[in-house]
């Protein structure tokens, strides 16, 4: 993939992680910024991630300092509280809107997605008024400089063609290997899947509120 000159090319790392609070600010905003391990949380859980991943505090800890010298991170200390929090500056490096950012955010977690899954997923992050405007909106990001987001080849067998974003590597070849013919599933055991994905982010989210919660009490008893 040829590299786009105006968007900088960040590690899986970084991404999960740039991904992952843009996602809580908005999913959970009262628990944003967030803290070390509220963040650890968010890069590893299981629902709305692909792929999953588990990384331990050390990488967590290096990946804030790379995207705080690049300008994607800044960290907050204050509102009653010594524990240090982390916030993304996506929106100050980038001139997007929120439902720009939104779309972003959800290639960033996901990876290679049509605009009916974005449309489909994206109720928590930003509520689109229907999928012509997902498609405008994706039209825009990967047609008007900057371009943010890049449309892939249809596969055999793929009703609709999915969208990459273009703030690092992606593999292609290896990606339409991996797709051709995949696009059997069912309906049914699509809603199915959602539905269950659905109930595991609200479980954790609930876990993520507690970590930072426990943060606090530890830090308030130091």
């Amino acid at each position: 993939m040829e590299e786009n000159a105006t968007i900088p090319q960040l590690s899986p790392e970084e991404i999960r992680v740039l991904g992952s609070l843009i996602e809580k600010s908005k999913t959970t905003p009262e628990n944003y910024p967030l803290t070390l391990n509220a963040l650890q949380t968010a890069c590893n859980q299981k629902s709305s991630r692909k792929p999953v991943v588990q990384y331990d505090e050390e990488t967590i800890v290096h990946v804030i300092d790379s995207l705080k010298k690049k300008g994607f991170v800044s960290t907050v200390v204050g509102g009653g509280s010594r524990v240090m929090k982390y916030k993304h500056n996506l929106a100050i490096q980038f001139p997007l809107l929120p439902q720009e950012t939104a779309i972003l955010c959800l290639l960033f977690l996901r990876g290679p997605l049509t605009a009916g899954e974005i449309n489909s997923n994206s109720g928590r992050l930003y509520e689109f008024e229907d999928l012509d405007e997902v498609q405008t909106l994706m039209n825009k990001l990967s047609s008007e400089e900057p371009v943010y987001i890049k449309q892939l080849p249809k596969q055999v067998g793929q009703k609709e063609s999915r969208y990459i974003h273009l703030f690092g590597e992606f593999d292609e070849e290896a990606y339409q290997e991996s797709t051709t013919g995949s696009e059997g599933q069912s309906t049914e055991r699509s809603s199915r899947v959602k539905e269950l994905e659905d109930r595991v982010q609200v479980l954790e989210e609930q876990l993520l509120q507690l970590r930072t919660e426990f943060d606090k009490l530890m830090q308030d008893l130091t």
